[in-house]
């Protein structure tokens, strides 16, 4: 049975969310952040970080974020979808609100090809590392449970 999450759970989420968001956009900020100061909005101060209105964007989009997982990795609206498909729509919502985001607050030149290629190359690997940090996690609590289990039946 799952333990009833309260407010904090989900700020923390949120938080986390836009702690990995800030530092990945911060080392962008080193490592592109001059080269592209006059054509993003992100990187308005080149490599000295990202924007304080950027950050509070983030922020709102870590936000967003939390909420579409709470709507689709809990059943208190959608009752019988699978995992996978519940994933690519949550993916798909999540794309449609950065987007959106991109659009809205120019954050780079939505008629080029180039930016929006970097974008999803960004999502889709950041997708992977997270992906790859939840099963590993995963695992991890298996195995403890597991244990335990092992434990209890030893009694």
């Amino acid at each position: 049975m799952e333990e009833r999450k309260t407010v904090f759970d989900y700020l923390a989420q949120v938080l986390v969310v836009f702690g990995f968001s800030m530092l990945v956009m911060n080392l962008f900020c080193l490592m592109f952040g001059n080269a592209a100061q006059g054509f993003s909005a992100m990187f308005a101060l080149g490599s000295g970080g990202v924007p304080v209105g950027i950050a509070f964007q983030f922020l709102c989009i870590s936000t967003l974020i939390v909420g579409l997982r709470f709507v689709f990795f809990t059943d208190m609206w959608i009752k019988k979808m699978a995992v996978w498909l519940r994933t690519i729509c949550m993916l798909a919502a999540i794309v449609c609100v950065i987007a959106s985001f991109i659009i809205l607050f120019d954050w780079f030149p939505v008629d080029m090809w180039q930016p929006w290629a970097m974008f999803f190359c960004c999502f889709g690997l950041s997708f992977l590392g997270s992906g790859l940090v939840m099963l590993l996690k995963e695992k991890a609590e298996n195995k403890k449970m597991e244990e335990a289990l092992r434990r209890l039946q030893e009694k």
